[in-house]
């Protein structure tokens, strides 16, 4: 990273006057004045200020500068013009920075910062010291500044030899800046995301072999191991065809490991020491209570076992007891007293083990993952990939993870960091026996001692010292369980009037109505009961109905309709019961049950609440506030669709959103509320709501987090609309199924679904089936070329939307009978359908919707062959998918403008954006779009003349192809036969 030109004689301190004057010469030779470009004159002329500023404040001759504008052929005025270039940009600069002297100029007194080359040098400089310091994440940092200030080609448009011979240098220099940073990014686990660009290196530098080893270990690292060695095969045939050469030692060695699978080749060979680029430490373990007691020989025994983590592959300790016998409280105790032994961050999650559903290790992998850094983009969707990434992203870092809630062993075991150094505690009704390697402890109640401190602690000494054998009696009540203890110990704390033989005497007379559950769930919910005894009117109302709801929180909106309150009101209610641990602050604005009181609140309003009615109109409440606030971001995204016209009306009002991003960020942050409460409704009465709450949310259906659930949702949805024999609530969910198969790339499911469902709109009498089930329908024949079939689905799509004056959904079916005119040879009706849509879509002013007609229109544009039209097409939409978070239809859009760009003979860019795409749809369009990626990757490779891993990737593909059945394969194996190779 030093082999570039050093100009330090320039420099010296400046002042604000002189910073304001400066240089480019890592582009077109250009200069500025507090930010107003000045006119450098002639290509002779920048040529004359390019030497003098690359001359490191040394004064070059008059011969000098003839040299170096003309070579061995200056014209016969040369002096006088090198004379006249000087005079000229003395009167453009600062007095003082051109200067003549011994017969020749020099350039003086820069600034510091003034000429971008010195900048980047210093950059360069310093993100050596940062990496040989260990410091790989500042090194990254730095190099990416000192890349990001070339503009071009170097001294671009700057004639002479002098000037020819630095460009060359320059241009080395840059390459060598790339190398390193590259090799950082692999360093640092970005191999994914460096592939792309290594591609387009290696396709303008076939020879250079520091940039084919690069790209090797990318492959290698990605999961491209075929690649990885056809890169190999094809630089040694490169080599051998334009030198005449080997590959070098290095390269060999690295094509070896690669055959061995080398296990070090998947870890950076950097010091472990080094950070992360940007360091994520969690700290998610919830406070401690203030007043712990007891426990002593558990928090020793614990505290060993997570001091050994230093040396073990994992400290695995699993805590197992009756609910309310202090599991949480006691693990995260132990868990704060031992943070500083786990300085890379701590994790913390409720696996809602004993609840009706309980924590998918998949998601809570999600949610692990976000929080150590990784990007929602390259989270893989199946529960092993996410599991493979977990551990690498732990692997070198020492991370404690507190499993609070398990169900059981195999919920568990995905979540274990399985590295040396990092812990995990695990917390169960049940004990693991069949968790390898765990430390168990089985956790009892308190001691009567233990009990009566704890009590005494909450409720002070003065009050208990007089009444000591009453208070014995408080907590033999409470069957000496913590939270027992602890909810009898808060309401005697909060009212002062009691004593202690009041809340003894309460205590005996409500035991006597605990006879349904088994000895110690019968302690708990004792427990449950007086707390629950003690509730002013409105807050056991507010206990009863919350505890209705499936979710595993509830946002302070949603809860003020499950009550029928203001919010104001809602909040003071649950703040007491928070007040009474009864309920949980999740967060600001988020509250939540412990999930064994939850069952106690249900049981509660089964037998309490009345008129009995009030259960059912609670949760009908938080339907239509669900449904509701949908709608409002479905017409926000889709400004226009009539759709929202077409759900269920709601008697209970929504939130309002003033712009597109807070809209979504709600959708998305509610999504397992919103998922649940579907689940929940799925009786007559809320059949039809809860269909169009799916239908309305369908943004979750091509979200990675949510898309697996919104699927599992939408199919029990479905299978309760059959039963109920509701044609209209069965087709709308077969159809809203069908969208989440089609983004995830499963055309036999959708396909089923939407045969279905066009079959049920003869008896459904609804508009937006008679709009939605054909379009499904239509769009998944022209997946699977069935294109006759797709546009007469297609056609009658249209018409239905005509019918309905929905002219987004016009625009729509437009755009998709454009793409089946394609795959039917009307390439000129496919453009003219095309630009019909994308002006209804800009008549309407929908930015985002242009996108989705773009992208159609590029297609169309790219057949009827006006490829530079269709680039300015495509690229407009991927800039609007991309800030629409739209992360399918950014990858397929990539997708498209790689294959204009391969259709254009530049090979080189297309195979750069097909990588891009490749690694936008990682975890997103299923493996037949990928496929389709990898075998138009294959075409531009072969154009760069990198045969064998074009057919590496032809044979990736066509092994999915063939899983799938699909018809891409045969032109596949015609490609791959050896009778095409030869």
């Amino acid at each position: 990273m030093d082999g570039g030109p050093r100009v330090p004689e320039q420099r010296r301190p400046s002042s604000p006057a002189e910073a304001a004057l400066r240089f480019s010469v890592l582009g077109p030779v250009r200069a500025w004045r507090e930010g107003q470009p000045l006119n450098t004159g002639s290509p002779q002329q920048r040529a004359l200020l390019a030497a003098l500023l690359l001359r490191e404040g040394r004064t070059a001759t008059a011969g000098e500068l003839i040299d170096a504008l003309w070579g061995t052929e200056p014209p016969s005025q040369a002096l006088a013009a090198v004379r006249t270039y000087a005079s000229r940009l003395r009167k453009i600069l600062d007095p003082g920075v051109l200067v003549s002297e011994s017969g020749g100029y020099a350039v003086r007194g820069l600034g510091e910062g003034a000429l971008d080359l010195a900048v980047v040098q210093d950059l360069a400089a310093d993100a050596e010291k940062a990496r040989s310091g260990g410091d790989l994440g500042r090194a990254r940092e730095l190099l990416g500044r000192a890349l990001s200030r070339w503009d071009g080609e170097a001294l671009a448009g700057v004639p002479g030899p002098y000037a020819d011979a630095h460009r060359v240098r320059l241009d080395e220099w840059r390459l060598q800046l790339l190398e390193s940073r590259l090799d950082m990014d692999l360093e640092q686990g970005c191999h994914a995301e460096a592939v792309s660009e290594l591609t387009a290196l290696t396709a303008a530098h076939p020879l250079r072999e520091r940039l084919r080893e690069l790209l090797m270990l990318a492959l290698y690292r990605s999961g491209r191991q075929a690649e990885a060695l056809a890169v190999y095969a094809d630089t040694r045939r490169l080599l051998a065809e334009e030198l005449g050469v080997d590959p070098r030692p290095g390269l060999r060695d690295l094509q070896q490991r690669i055959l061995r699978a080398d296990p070090s080749l998947a870890e950076p060979s950097a010091p472990a020491a080094e950070p992360a680029p940007v360091p994520v430490r969690p700290a998610q373990l919830p406070a401690t209570v203030p007043d712990f007691t007891g426990r002593s020989a558990f928090v020793s025994e614990l505290s060993e076992v997570l001091a050994s983590a230093e040396g073990r592959v994992m400290a695995v300790s699993a805590l197992a007891g009756i609910g309310g016998v202090g599991k949480t409280t006691l693990a995260v105790h132990v868990a704060h007293q031992a943070r500083t032994a786990f300085p890379d961050g701590q994790l913390y999650v409720d696996l809602q083990g004993t609840g009706p559903r309980a924590a998918e290790p998949e998601t809570v992998l999600g949610s692990f993952l976000r929080a150590l850094g990784t990007p929602d983009s390259s989270i893989p969707d199946s529960l092993e990939d996410r599991a493979a990434l977990y551990r690498s992203v732990l692997d070198g870092r020492r991370v404690l993870v507190l499993l609070d809630n398990a169900r059981d062993a195999a919920q568990v075991r995905p979540l274990l960091p399985g590295r040396e150094g990092c812990a995990a505690l695990v917390t169960s009704r049940v004990r693991m026996v069949d968790l390898a390697g765990a430390h168990l402890v089985d956790l009892d109640v308190m001691s009567p001692d233990e009990a009566l401190a704890l009590f005494t602690k909450i409720v002070s000494a003065e009050r208990v010292a007089s009444e000591r054998e009453a208070a014995l009696d408080v907590v033999a009540a409470c069957g000496f369980l913590p939270l027992a203890i602890r909810i009898a110990a808060s309401r005697l704390a909060a009212r002062r009037t009691w004593t202690v033989s009041v809340l003894a005497a309460k205590l005996a007379d409500e035991r006597r109505r605990l006879d349904e559950l088994q000895a110690g769930d019968l302690a708990v919910k004792a427990t449950f009961e007086l707390g629950y005894g003690q509730l002013e009117p409105a807050q056991a109302r507010a206990f009863r109905l919350l505890g209705l709801a499936d979710g595993p929180d509830i946002s302070l909106a949603a809860a003020a309709a499950v009550l029928d309150l203001p919010a104001e009101a809602t909040e003071d209610l649950l703040e007491a019961l928070v007040d009474t641990s009864l309920l949980e602050s999740a967060a600001p604005g988020r509250y939540r049950f412990h999930d064994l009181v939850r069952l106690y609140a249900r049981a509660c309003a089964e037998r309490d609440e009345q008129p009995t009615g009030e259960r059912e109109s609670a949760m009908s409440r938080l339907l239509d506030f669900y449904l509701a606030t949908a709608a409002g971001v479905y017409a926000i995204e889709r400004p226009g669709d009539r759709t929202v016209e077409h759900l269920e009306p709601t008697r209970y009002p929504g939130l309002s959103f003033t712009g597109h991003r807070e809209a979504l960020d709600w959708l998305y942050s509610e999504a397992d509320c919103l998922l649940a409460c579907v689940r929940q409704n799925v009786s007559p009465a809320t059949l039809r709501r809860s269909v169009d709450l799916l239908l309305a949310s369908k943004d979750l259906a091509e979200s990675g987090a949510n898309a697996h659930q919104f699927g599992a949702v939408a199919t029990v949805i479905r299978d309760a609309a059959q039963a109920a024999g509701d044609a209209r609530a069965e087709g709308r969910a077969r159809t809203t199924l069908a969208q989440a198969h089609i983004s995830a790339g499963r055309f036999d499911e959708a396909e089923e679904e939407t045969r279905r469902a066009v079959d049920l709109t003869t008896d459904a009498n609804d508009p937006w089936m008679d709009c939605n089930a054909p379009s499904e329908r239509g769009i998944v024949a022209a997946y699977r070329s069935k294109n006759a079939e797709a546009e007469a689905f297609l056609q009658r799509t249209l018409t239905a939307y005509r019918a309905d004056r929905n002219l987004p959904g016009e625009a729509s079916a437009l755009c998709n009978l454009s793409r089946v005119h394609l795959a039917l040879g009307k390439v000129e009706s496919a453009v003219k359908l095309a630009e019909a849509g994308v002006a209804i879509y800009r008549h309407m002013g929908l930015t985002v919707r242009v996108a989705n007609g773009s992208y159609a229109l590029g297609l169309a544009l790219t057949q009827s062959g006006r490829s530079e039209e269709a680039l300015h097409q495509l690229s407009e939409a991927l800039v609007i998918f991309r800030d629409s978070r739209q992360r399918l239809w950014e990858g397929m859009t990539l997708f498209r403008l790689a294959e204009v760009q391969l259709d254009l003979g530049r090979p080189a860019v297309a195979a750069e954006h097909a990588e891009q795409s490749l690694s936008v749809l990682l975890h997103v369009g299923g493996d037949w779009r990928r496929a389709n990626v990898r075998t138009l990757l294959g075409r531009a490779l072969d154009a760069l003349g990198e045969s064998d891993r074009a057919r590496a990737c032809w044979s990736d593909a066509l092994t999915v192809f063939e899983q799938l059945g699909a018809t891409e394969a045969e032109p596949l194996r015609r490609l791959l036969s050896p009778t095409t190779a030869g």
